[in-house]
């Protein structure tokens, strides 16, 4: 895949993903919870994708190993992490979850290397050490974080890219059952509603579309928009040229998050934030996409199906 292409693509997904993380904040800030926010999110994105299917004539397929695919993206792609990036938003400032989200290569990486989607190259290394540097000097000044309490909810924002990184490998290792990414997205998504519908129920955080919606759901509706687009790229990049190369984009989120935060929220920025963005552009600047030959070690039938 040629780099430029590639690069175009991180570039856009970031762009997208950093505007997620301050609508998160929006979303949660007057008392919807993760579970409801992730019904309706899921039910958005059906929508949207739905219509997108409907357009190009793609076949959603419903063997066994297709719902499979579904049911784990569904839950390590949006579910399980996206429950506890609402849960964190609650306390953390948005521009913190755009950092801690550049961890996802720390995570993709060994994870990638112990499952033989990657090799070990001392210059990627280095770019992701560059990348963790960046992420260090956003926690470590007191000035960054408001109350040095907080610290105790990075663990849980955490969980997100821990979950990012195993599904970038899973799609990586295992492909998507021969379904192009609109088509894989659209069945997680309709498997994603069947699940978050009672946890949204039963635990009390369901939202009813009846009541008077203000800005919280209106910043669900954009992210969801935005999700749905994004993911459909990011699917679509990880068969293409690896896990580990898209996981880059976390470091483009925590830019653009940084960046959307200070316009939406009004979130200060100062001499640690800059620091930290030139040290991930020279890590992200250290991290090529696979050669089309590398690519091909994983196995042609662990790409992405973008036929349709």
């Amino acid at each position: 895949m040629p780099r430029g292409l590639a690069l175009v693509a991180l570039i856009f997904m970031g762009l997208g993903w950093g505007a997620t993380v301050p609508l998160g904040k929006i979303a949660v800030s007057e008392g919807y919870r993760h579970f409801g926010l992730i019904f309706w999110q899921m039910v958005i994105a059906v929508v949207v994708l739905g219509v997108m299917v409907r357009l190009r004539g793609s076949v959603v397929k419903w063997g066994p190993r297709q719902i499979f695919v579904y049911c784990v993206i569904a839950l390590i792609g949006t579910i399980l992490p996206n429950s506890a990036s609402y849960t964190a938003a609650i306390y953390l400032p948005a521009a913190i979850l755009g950092i801690i989200i550049a961890t996802v290569p720390m995570f993709s990486f060994p994870i990638a290397i112990a499952i033989g989607n990657d090799q070990f190259h001392p210059l990627r290394v280095l770019g992701l050490l560059f990348g963790l540097a960046g992420v260090l000097f956003l926690l470590l000044p007191t000035a960054v974080l408001p109350d040095r309490a907080l610290l105790w909810f990075i663990p849980l924002a955490l969980v997100a890219p821990f979950f990012y990184g195993i599904e970038g490998n899973f799609v990586a290792k295992f492909g998507t059952a021969g379904m192009g990414p609109i088509a894989t997205l659209f069945g997680a998504s309709v498997v994603g509603s069947v699940l978050s519908f009672p946890l949204a129920v039963l635990s009390g955080q369901w939202i009813s579309p009846l009541e008077p919606l203000g800005l919280p759901a209106a910043a669900l509706v954009v992210s969801s928009l935005l999700h749905a687009a994004v993911y459909s790229t990011y699917v679509w990049l990880v068969g293409r040229t690896g896990a580990v190369f898209a996981s880059q984009v976390s470091y483009l989120v925590t830019l653009f998050a940084v960046g959307w935060s200070w316009l939406l929220l009004d979130e200060a920025l100062n001499f640690w934030f800059l620091l930290s963005l030139g040290a991930m552009f020279v890590g992200l600047a250290l991290v090529s996409p696979k050669s089309k030959s590398n690519t091909s070690e994983t196995g042609n039938n662990h790409s992405v199906d973008t036929s349709r």
